[in-house]
């Protein structure tokens, strides 16, 4: 320091006295705001300066739905608190922000923010088909185990390659499908001559029309009215599907046929995910697996139970017997080879998921 007290002669000036005190003031103020007290700034600084965000939700789905239900339960609560409050979370059940094919657009463009789907892009993106694949698992615990696992993300990275304005964040279950119907449905010979609903996907057009029956393109919101009026005798959906959406009070009989494991695709708008911090996009995403989780967990517990309550509100509902299930493979195996035919990546994907443990 001794420079800083040197003039000509030697001997302080209180000029430069007082120069190198502001100076060392200076220096001090500096340091301190660039970061001299950097652990408990740097640990709520952050979270401070985080935007808030009210985001929406929608489906398709009745409340009691597992995937629904793990939206309400998971998905808003685990953002909410995670998120210190900064991110709420609407959730519309019910369609009340639009159908399937509607819903997709809108996370599309952003004008909703997630939505959960099934495959209305199927066309545009054929992997997808892979959700409604036939007789695919060996039952619902593999299939959780493919979803919730490396394929899920493996597909989920192709699919936002393909849109990149939207990230699908989890795969959740739809259902084990089943057939209904209000007339006898107990056999695989009982499908010539039915009139069922199908939703917007060769698979299950194929699967229908391979099985003897007709097959019309209903949207979900719109199939109690058309099994109510007789438009259709029947369609194919999950058990907690239909007791959801109330078909057992407008449908006489269920074949368990459990013929397609369908998923359900947990949506984001990117430029929405864009908006947010790193923190808030992290949190989004761990809540969307979670949901899932929960989903598939709360899906594959509530089968024995949906099926004794469609039991207990007068449905027939009849098992597939081994030899049925042989009968029906063999009769849709034109569906599938024509899959396999018209889809490159469709016999690795198909055996990887097989060869799932």
């Amino acid at each position: 320091m001794k420079k800083f007290f040197e003039n000509s002669g030697g001997k302080p000036t209180v000029k430069k006295v007082l120069s190198s005190i502001l100076a060392v003031a200076m220096i001090a103020s500096v340091t301190t705001a660039c970061g001299g007290s950097t652990g408990s700034t740097a640990s709520t600084g952050g979270n401070a300066e985080e935007k808030e965000f009210s985001l929406k939700i929608g489906d398709n789905w009745g409340v009691t739905h597992p995937m629904a239900a793990a939206l309400d339960n998971v998905f808003k609560k685990q953002i909410e608190e995670k998120s210190g409050g900064k991110i709420k979370v609407d959730v519309y059940h019910d369609g009340l922000l639009g159908d399937e094919a509607a819903l997709w657009q809108s996370v599309r463009d952003g004008s909703v923010d997630f939505t959960v789907v099934g495959t209305p892009m199927n066309q545009e993106f054929p992997m997808m088909l892979i959700s409604d694949w036939p007789f695919l698992y060996r039952d619902l615990d593999h299939a959780k185990k493919v979803w919730t696992g490396p394929i899920a993300d493996e597909v989920s990275t192709k699919f936002h390659e393909k849109f990149p304005e939207v990230e699908l964040l989890g795969w959740g279950p739809n259902s084990a499908r089943t057939f209904t119907s209000n007339k006898k449905l107990t056999s695989v010979e009982d499908f010539v001559g039915q009139k069922f609903r199908m939703p917007n996907n060769p698979i299950h057009v194929g699967i229908t029309q391979n099985l003897g029956a007709s097959a019309t393109v209903i949207p979900l919101g719109e199939l109690f009215t058309a099994l109510e009026t007789g438009t259709v005798d029947g369609q194919d959906n999950g058990m907690v599907t239909v007791l959801a959406q109330n078909f057992q009070e407008v449908q006489k009989y269920l074949y368990e046929t459990n013929h397609i494991v369908a998923t359900l695709e947990i949506v984001a708008n990117t430029d929405k995910l864009e908006e947010m911090s790193e923190n808030q996009r992290q949190i989004i995403r761990d809540a969307a697996k979670a949901t899932a989780a929960q989903a598939w967990e709360d899906y594959i517990a509530s089968v024995d139970k949906d099926r004794q309550t469609l039991i207990d509100a007068g449905v027939t509902v009849t098992a597939c017997s081994d030899e049925d299930r042989a009968k029906i493979i063999e009769k849709i195996q034109p569906t599938i080879d024509k899959l396999l035919a018209e889809n490159d990546w469709a016999k690795d994907l198909t055996e990887k998921i097989k060869a799932v443990q």
